[in-house]
């Protein structure tokens, strides 16, 4: 009995320890949540308005520009996936894998080569583990992004659009990351970038309104090309703003869950131990009371 109520006060001091270290990355997840709230608030009226212009410009002109107009016949799409650095976070990084997977097997069925570009480490391992080939990845900024981050994977991926498909270009490009809803609720979706879609642009920048006329000077083309860089990176990193807040309040949720769950198992191991405990006093009790019988047994014959 003494070694097993060892093993539980062992135990316990195993789990308290445990719980005060989810505890404290609990509190640090929500106090970041809403740095992370307040930046995806200033950025998404750029993302917005950009992308306003965008469908203004291609609206108002005919010219044939990767930005707005499609392949005959797409050959290569790439899709740029967002997971996180650090686990402890839930299902969010594996359920982004799980949306890029099921996009990268849409894109394969409509006879598309697909390209794949990843942002985080659990991203990267996951294709590293199943050896399969990664066009470029960046890691070490999923939790706190900046604009420079953003830059940094726009860049090959504008250079793929704005090449040909046979030197090694791409037809369309596709975003997967995780939207953050709310505290509770973050979902993974996937977005196309480019080409862009004319009828859906309106909506999400215009909410249908009818947009101006333009002239342009020098030409629509060179607008398009200026328009080109600022709107993928201005959508990479809104969505890298939504992918920190949605890990931030995965992690915050995961190690609640986690510390709720530490401090259920102390309460049984407690139990444990007190019975174990009480098991043990009663043993000693009993052979107490065992051996002063047998004491007073033994008195009883001597005096006889």
């Amino acid at each position: 009995m003494g070694a097993q109520l060892r093993v539980y006060k062992r135990r316990i001091r195993s789990v308290t320890a445990t719980k005060k270290i989810t505890k404290a990355m609990e509190m640090i997840a929500a106090s970041r949540i809403v740095k992370a709230q307040r930046q995806v608030a200033a950025s998404t009226p750029y993302a917005t308005e950009l992308t306003r212009a965008v469908t203004a410009v291609a609206t108002g002109s005919t010219t044939k520009h990767p930005l707005t107009t499609e392949a005959e016949t797409p050959g290569r799409a790439a899709i740029l996936l967002i997971t996180s650095d650090r686990g402890l976070a839930g299902g969010y990084s594996s359920n982004a894998i799980k949306a890029a997977e099921r996009l990268t097997e849409r894109l394969r069925g409509e006879g598309k080569e697909v390209v794949t570009y990843v942002i985080g480490r659990k991203g990267v391992a996951y294709y590293g583990f199943r050896e399969r080939k990664i066009e470029d990845s960046w890691t070490g900024f999923t939790d706190s992004p900046t604009y420079e981050d953003a830059k940094r994977a726009a860049a090959p991926l504008i250079e793929a659009v704005t090449q040909e498909t046979a030197a090694g270009g791409v037809d369309e490009l596709h975003i997967v990351y995780t939207e953050f809803v709310s505290m509770m609720t973050q979902n993974p979706v996937d977005n196309r970038m480019l080409p862009l879609s004319l009828d859906a642009t309106k909506e999400e920048g215009g909410k249908g309104e009818i947009l101006p006329l333009f002239d342009f000077e020098p030409s629509a083309e060179d607008v398009l090309d200026a328009l080109l860089p600022r709107y993928v990176e201005s959508r990479i990193y809104n969505a890298l703003l939504q992918a920190a807040a949605s890990e931030h309040a995965a992690r915050r949720r995961a190690m609640k869950s986690a510390t709720d769950n530490a401090g259920e198992l102390i309460k049984t191991l407690s139990r444990l131990a007190n019975a174990a405990r009480q098991a043990e006093i009663t043993q000693e009790i009993s052979e107490i009371v065992g051996g002063a019988s047998a004491l007073a047994d033994a008195t009883a014959g001597s005096d006889k």
